[in-house]
């Protein structure tokens, strides 16, 4: 929580079932949060400029990123969020399947704040939600908007 205030989680990944489990551990987590889901890059930018649907949405404050998207991938949307002055600042943490080089590489080289390969295991997979969920929302001091 920040000053008393759940933390908003934008979730950017195209896989329903992945999606779903990330949220159930978020659910399960000991602070209160609120997840928001959606399947692409393009409704991940619409979200964050509150275009349209997301015209009421919050402001993340914190991303979760898979980079194999359709219609917009992670890469190009992780590029578009740290060129923009509003939105540079959100941490965004890649959690994907890919473990290639290039794209580890490529993902720091456009500032993502930590990438990490998910695991095919259920267990670790909840753990490693709950573990970012800790990390990045319980230790992390993160700038206000």
């Amino acid at each position: 929580m920040i000053d008393g205030k759940p933390i908003q989680i934008l979730l950017v990944e195209d896989n329903a079932g992945e999606a779903r489990l990330a949220m159930e551990a978020i659910r399960e987590g000991k602070v209160r949060n609120h997840l928001t889901w959606v399947p692409d890059g393009i409704e991940a930018m619409a979200l964050l400029r509150k275009d349209g649907a997301y015209a009421a949405a919050s402001r993340p404050d914190l991303i979760l990123l898979d980079l194999n998207l359709p219609r917009k991938d992670g890469r190009e949307l992780l590029a578009e969020i740290k060129s923009d002055d509003r939105f540079r600042r959100i941490p965004v943490v890649v959690l994907t399947t890919s473990q290639s080089e290039d794209d580890i590489l490529k993902a720091y080289q456009l500032n993502a704040n930590c990438y990490i390969s998910k695991p095919v295991d259920l267990d670790h997979f909840m753990k490693v939600i709950k573990s970012i969920e800790d990390f990045w929302l319980t230790i992390v001091k993160m700038p206000s908007e």
